[in-house]
């Protein structure tokens, strides 16, 4: 289907839908958002004299919702900039605007009558062929289009965004037998590149395929609790990030999402689902109707499972709901000799057997849920979904989960789990023991580098669709490590693309991912084309080890302080300067040396939700690794017409200074991590590695020579420094930052000014790596930069450079 979106009307300004106008407007996209006029003047309205038909009335509901959206924390936007994409208005006087629109999207409240009545106004206006889709999260969409005209119908679909649409990656897409069979595969490939979603293909059922599964697996949990009398806090530590979840796990994510919406989708699977097998399951407790007789609702109620409050002497605490009492008390720590034993399993998949054989509460609620989850999914093929792989997909991209279902009964063992189920109860569908009985023995397999799930109609495994776009290494670490050491590993890539893998705690940076990056470069020098330097790991670096810094610093080692530094800075230059191209991949924390190495990429192929900075200052050191170099290089290229420009070198020393961490990748960019035509941004995640792989084909194939060091950075000397130093003894002076801060700062400026030459002058590279070395090591050797350090390591906070 060759259709370009370059507009689209967003109708309804709510929660949801000034979100998704936003997500649309992070992509370049223009949104027309509309929604209600008001009937009513508000009292403010009234005295200034206005009348209903002034404009600023008219779009009062509409503007309120996305001043709103912006304000919220997380943002629903990359920048501020991005809202000027979006225009306002209302349904009365600007309708006939969506003419002009490639794409409407209907947000209204969750009413059909409200929603038909909506449609047929669209209609009025729509041009011919453009696409209308509707966000609802159970209202069946068939029933929608009743009255409407037949194109309206073949071009009608259902797109279920998960909220907050910006983070959450799930976007359903749900056909009704009318819609046109290319409209679906645009919706699916659109919603995958562009909007970064992980799109799941959805049949017109009751909650759709997550929301069916995930209410499920909750309410199942909430009937749990007394039956094996649990606290909250025992259930949100028993099915948090130990099994694979969210840190919110249940009963916090509730009160996040809002127990009334929770509510709301259980009670209409109850009505809708009669014949359901788990149908009581749907039924509220007790605990929970009190709940929401009292309006605990949660977050946006100011209590519900948690309740913030302040102590006597004025400090926050949070307390939990006695869920025996209903009365809130202070929370309990949870004690489990099976969460222990799943501490040093770094996979996820192998923590699963260790919780289902765990001997205390903890074995019991993951045997208790997940064998009844395993029962409750295989039921659901082909009612809700005819592939086991779109249940694990929504699950996983809508609930945040690691693993989805049937990636979990894989893990715990198909065959071993059967008779665990009988004992709780339960019994797999009848094609799980058809599949068994043929002699396969899982959901899912690996062959040649390629993830296949078990399809049921032809009885056999087949390739997972969309697996030629993406790269997991997962699926291809086995076959295509051709090097590594305890930190990293080297894979082949395929058409001459090396890629160096990091896997220590977090991704921190030590001497072995150091290592890794310098062979994977001698390799690919002298058999290769190019290097990708990424991951797939929840991180992409949370910096350099800085344990290791610790030690060093405490021994008082400063000749192997001193080489370590200089393997860094040696490192990263080796990534710009190599004969073949290097391309770094970031996503999510990429900070300090994970920062530096894509500061020093040919190019920087990065996921939009990348959270990049130079974060040493708030340890007590500057960048040493070369980024301090680079921003002082970085300013140079700035100063125009050979003029010294100070306000460049006062915004990158403040960037370094303040430790700024971009909240996106367009951030990164504005920020200077990023420079304009040396990266490109990768919507979804999943396709990141492949992304990279052929951006450093590109740079070969263009003909890639060998960069030249440079040698004529332009630096400021003593003029730079003597603002840097007035600046530092100002804020000093003003109490906005210690002595120690001052310190450090006067050390950045000195390294940033090239030192204290008398005039300004063009300086090499490896004159600032110089500086930039010495000054971290001075800094290393100072009693409130290890108090610092140390206070890092022993609270195990993400190690950082």
């Amino acid at each position: 289907m060759n259709k370009k979106i370059n507009k689209v009307a967003v109708l309804g300004s709510g929660i949801m839908g000034s979100r998704i106008a936003c997500h649309f407007a992070n992509i370049g996209v223009e949104v027309l958002l509309l929604d209600i006029a008001p009937k009513e003047l508000s009292p403010e309205e009234t005295a200034k004299g206005l009348t209903l038909d002034n404009p600023a009335v008219q779009n009062r509901i509409v503007n309120a919702a996305l001043q709103n959206a912006i304000k919220t924390n997380p943002s629903p936007v990359y920048t501020k900039k991005v809202v000027n994409k979006i225009t306002t208005g209302n349904f009365d006087a600007d309708m006939a605007k969506i003419a002009g629109v490639d794409w409407i999207i209907e947000v209204v409240v969750e009413n059909l009558d409200i929603k038909k009545k909506v449609f047929e106004q669209v209609e009025q206006f729509r041009k011919a062929g453009t696409l209308v889709t509707s966000n609802t999260s159970g209202i069946p969409i068939h029933l929608m289009t009743e009255g409407r005209s037949e194109d309206f119908k073949a071009n009608f679909c259902g797109t279920h965004f998960f909220n907050p649409p910006r983070y959450l990656r799930l976007l359903e897409i749900i056909p009704t037998p009318d819609t046109k069979p290319e409209l679906v595969d645009f919706l699916m490939h659109y919603g995958d590149k562009f909007l970064g979603k992980t799109t799941v293909l959805c049949k017109d059922t009751p909650a759709f395929i997550a929301n069916r599964v995930g209410v499920y697996s909750m309410m199942a949990l909430l009937h749990l609790v007394d039956k094996l009398d649990l606290t909250v806090e025992e259930v949100d530590k028993f099915t948090g990030p130990a099994l694979g979840r969210p840190k919110s796990a249940t009963f916090r994510t509730s009160d996040v999402v809002g127990l009334d919406t929770m509510i709301k989708v259980s009670k209409g699977l109850y009505d809708n689902c009669p014949d359901d097998k788990a149908h009581e399951l749907f039924k509220l407790p007790d605990y929970v109707v009190k709940m929401e007789e009292n309006k605990w609702l949660g977050d946006k109620t100011k209590q519900g499972f948690y309740k913030k409050t302040k102590t006597a002497d004025g400090k926050t605490e949070i307390l939990a709901l006695d869920l025996k009492t209903m009365e809130y008390r202070t929370q309990q720590k949870v004690k489990s000799a099976t969460l222990d034993l799943t501490k040093p399993i770094e996979n996820v998949r192998d923590r699963m057997k260790v919780f289902a054989a765990g001997k205390d509460k903890a074995g019991e609620v993951f045997r208790h849920s997940f064998f009844g989850l395993f029962e409750y999914v295989s039921d659901r093929i082909p009612e809700i979904a005819d592939e086991l792989y779109r249940i694990d997909d929504a699950l996983r991209a809508g609930f945040g989960w690691d693993l989805g279902p049937f990636e979990v009964w894989d893990a715990v063992g198909v065959t071993e789990s059967l008779e665990g189920m009988k004992k709780y109860g339960h019994e797999a569908a009848a094609w799980v023991h058809e599949m068994l009985a043929a002699g396969h023995t899982s959901f899912y397999k690996v062959e040649d580098g390629v993830k296949k799930y078990y399809d049921i109609p032809s009885k056999s495994y087949k390739a997972l669709p969309g697996a030629d776009s993406f790269i997991v290494l997962d699926n291809i670490r086995t076959t295509k490590t051709i090097w590594k050491n305890s930190g990293a590993s080297i894979l082949d890539l395929g058409d001459g693309i090396l890629n160096v893998e990091f896997h220590s705690k977090m991704n921190t940076i030590g001497g072995d991912t150091l290592q890794a990056i310098n062979k994977a470069i001698d390799l690919a020098e002298k058999d290769y084309r190019g290097v990708v330097i990424g991951n797939d790991g929840a991180n992409f670096s949370a910096g350099a080890n800085v344990g290791m810094i610790f030690m060093m610093a405490v021994e008082q080692e400063w000749d192997e302080l001193n080489m370590a530094i200089r393997a860094f800075q040696n490192t990263s230059m080796r990534i710009r300067y190599s004969s073949i191209p290097v391309v770094v991949a970031p996503h999510n924390l990429t900070l300090g040396g994970g920062c530096e190495f894509s500061l020093h990429a040919d190019h920087v192929q990065l996921n939009a939700e990348t959270y990049m900075g130079l974060v040493e200052f708030g340890v007590g050191v500057i960048p040493g690794g070369g980024g301090t170099k680079e921003f002082a290089l970085r300013a140079s290229d700035e100063y125009k017409d050979d003029q010294i420009v100070q306000n460049v070198l006062k915004d990158r020393f403040l960037t370094i200074g303040m430790a700024k961490v971009s909240t996106s990748a367009l951030e990164a960019f504005e920020l200077g991590y990023l420079q304009k035509d040396k990266f490109s941004v990768s919507m979804n995640r999943s396709r990141l590695i492949a992304d990279a792989k052929a951006k450093a084909i590109e740079l070969a194939d263009a003909g890639y020579t060998q960069p030249v060091r440079r040698t004529d950075i332009r630096v400021l000397g003593k003029q730079g420094l003597g603002i840097v130093y007035a600046g530092a003894n100002t804020m000093y002076s003003g109490h906005y930052i210690s002595e120690h801060d001052k310190k450090i700062s006067e050390k950045l400026g000195y390294v940033m000014c090239g030192g204290d030459l008398s005039s300004p002058t063009e300086v090499t590279e490896q004159y600032l790596l110089d500086l930039e070395r010495e000054a971290f090591l001075s800094l290393c050797g100072e009693r409130k930069t290890l108090e610092r350090i140390q206070s890092i390591v022993t609270k195990g906070k993400p190690l950082r450079n």
